[in-house]
């Protein structure tokens, strides 16, 4: 089978990298354009990109999905089969190009977390379960047929860090099994049943702390932002990312309101609807991220 491979972000590089390492052939991989970003603004490739060029793959980067340029290229390449990892939303004259379809990665088990930021959202609301999806694309976005999913429990300790990682080797070795399973003509779709939740992008100030809500609910929330983009809330005016907070109830007996501030020299705690919640691990506006023990040897309250 004639591959062409859509991803961007270190999610979507398992899954080609097995793709590559089991032989199938990759006839060219779409990926983000090169953009400014970090200090200095120096130019970035995306971790897909940089991947391929490790595999000297064929390398397509459009700023325009629907460039006839683009589109004549992809005819051209006389693909059998597309797949979708962690890209853009792809406009119908492109999923519907190759002869056996586009197929989609996603990390939800669907129709539950569709939308940009499915691991952070199951963790944030508290989900005791998620998996991967793999499903051929229509018109709605994450709404196609399911071809596979897997489950994948989700610990009380879990960071989207943590469960970005297993959901990624997850996903690879699920779109190694799609493919397989396609190549062999041996697929039987069905449609997504079930609740339908939704996954929005996520911006900064979905990331504020709102520390009217109970500890359990913070603590989630949390963990979800975690290590990125990170909840953050105020500080003496400042903002302050907070990477992970105790999950014991704090023995602090002082009296306080929601959003008070509590330090010590030993224990930094913000008040909330469940008391005091004390935080481990944060990092302040224009310093570096540290463990709080570290950060009060310098913090006044």
């Amino acid at each position: 089978m004639r591959i062409i491979y859509l991803g961007t972000p270190e999610f979507a590089v398992s899954s080609l990298q097995i793709l590559v390492e089991n032989g199938y052939e990759v006839v060219a991989v779409v990926t983000a354009p090169d953009k400014p970003a970090g200090r200095g603004n120096q130019i970035q490739m995306s971790d897909v990109k940089k991947y391929a060029l490790s595999q000297n793959l064929n390398i397509l980067q459009p700023e325009k999905l629907k460039d006839p340029e683009f589109l004549e290229i992809l005819k051209n390449l006389k693909a059998d089969l597309q797949i979708v990892v962690a890209f853009r939303m792809l406009p119908e004259v492109v999923w519907s190009m190759p002869p056996l379809g586009t197929f989609n990665l996603h990390a939800s088990l669907l129709p539950k977390y569709r939308g940009a930021a499915p691991i952070n959202w199951a963790i944030m609301n508290g989900e005791k379960e998620t998996g991967v999806t793999t499903f051929f694309l229509q018109h709605e976005i994450d709404t196609g047929n399911i071809i596979f999913q897997e489950k994948e429990t989700i610990n009380h300790t879990d960071t989207v860090g943590t469960l970005y990682e297993r959901l990624m080797h997850k996903g690879a070795k699920l779109v190694l099994k799609t493919v397989q399973a396609i190549e062999k003509g041996a697929v039987q779709t069905s449609p997504q049943i079930g609740e339908i939740t939704h996954a929005p992008k996520i911006f900064r100030e979905t990331c504020q702390i709102d520390w009217n809500k109970e500890h359990n609910e913070i603590h989630n929330f949390v963990r979800g932002l975690a290590p990125y983009p990170a909840a953050w809330t105020s500080l003496q005016g400042k903002n302050c990312k907070i990477y992970e907070i105790s999950t014991e109830k704090s023995d602090i007996s002082v009296k306080g309101q929601i959003g008070d501030v509590y330090a010590d020299g030993k224990k930094l705690a913000f008040f909330s609807k469940s008391g005091w919640i004390e935080v481990n691990d944060l990092q302040l506006e224009g310093k570096k991220r540290m463990l709080v023990s570290e950060f009060l040897k310098g913090f006044r309250l």
